[in-house]
């Protein structure tokens, strides 16, 4: 059987965010191996550099390797700085059997977690969604989210004022009640759910502004020297990560353990735990919760998987 080659389109429409995160869901419940990602540094001599990390993951079926290059030079040359492939083989034979998209799987896969979580973590009735960012995986997560709960209103905050413009023309252009906001304050009070989904290296919610009852979802700090919340975030609030990989990895979790803020003993669940009902999600409509991912393989499989399957049925 050939290889197939799945590009960006046809990967993107094999993975609807209903059947997406139910795929998360099965995979979590059902597990399967994941090493600890490599990241090597690649720097030929003609360029500035390129930091290469591989994530593997299998489970008896399947096997596969997802390769994510990140080159902040191709900026200057008109490039995108990030590049990702996904391939997918068989597991008893090693045959490859495809070749799929790793943008889009990374993109969809990310908010698609999110909006896992937020089915045990945001309250039933949470309507009003504020999204900080405005870049890829920002433009995703509120069609994620209302695949898990009804929001009928989405509030916008970015960097640059342009990139929110835009992307709260096309939720307005899909029937979507939203709209830009400048006063980032007065926004995060009034939202249900928060998510922040920046490149921030230092806090841009304060948890002072989170009201009693919201769910606070960060994707964006995947590495120790980034962050998108104070110290004051995680006062209170009852902290959930999506892998346990997530304490040792992201600024917004290092930074108030190290200051004594909570200890990894305090986390409630992992997603796998959740997905399993071993560990509680939300207790009462006053609990403030807050999820903290960095990403897993176990993610991409399912993701892979999923297209895979969705063009061979």
């Amino acid at each position: 059987m050939a290889m197939l080659n799945i590009d960006a389109l046809t990967t993107r429409q094999a993975l609807p965010f209903p059947v997406l995160i139910e795929a998360l869901r099965r995979m979590f419940a059902a597990g399967c191996e994941v090493p600890r990602r490599h990241v090597h540094e690649v720097a030929p001599p003609e360029a500035a550099g390129v930091s290469s990390l591989i994530m593997p993951a299998w489970n008896a079926r399947y096997y596969g390797v997802k390769i994510v290059n990140i080159a902040p030079g191709n900026a200057a040359r008109g490039l995108a700085g990030l590049h990702a492939s996904y391939l997918l083989h068989d597991a008893a034979t090693g045959v490859p059997l495809a070749l799929v998209d790793g943008n889009e799987i990374t993109a969809r896969r990310t908010a698609a977690a999110s909006a896992l979580a937020a089915s045990w973590l945001a309250r039933e009735d949470a309507r009003h969604l504020l999204v900080l960012g405005a870049g890829k995986v920002a433009r995703l997560l509120p069609e994620a989210y209302r695949a898990v709960r009804a929001i009928d209103r989405v509030t916008v905050w970015a960097r640059s004022p342009a990139q929110a413009t835009a992307l709260v023309g096309e939720l307005c252009n899909a029937g979507i009640d939203a709209a830009v906001t400048a006063d980032l304050a007065a926004s995060v009070a009034a939202a249900d759910i928060v998510s922040c989904a920046t490149l921030a290296t230092s806090p841009v919610v304060l948890g002072q502004w989170l009201a009693a009852g919201s769910h606070l979802d960060l994707i964006g700090s995947f590495t120790p020297a980034m962050r998108e919340t104070d110290d004051a975030c995680f006062v209170g609030a009852s902290i959930f990560v999506d892998t346990e990989e997530a304490l040792q990895k992201s600024g917004d979790l290092l930074g108030p353990m190290a200051r004594g803020v909570f200890e990894a003993a305090d986390v409630k669940a992992t997603l796998a735990e959740l997905v399993a009902g071993t560990k509680q999600g939300r207790r009462a409509p006053t609990e403030r919760t807050v999820f903290k991912s960095v990403g897993t393989a176990l993610e991409d499989l399912a993701a892979a998987v999923l297209v895979y399957e969705s063009l061979r049925a």
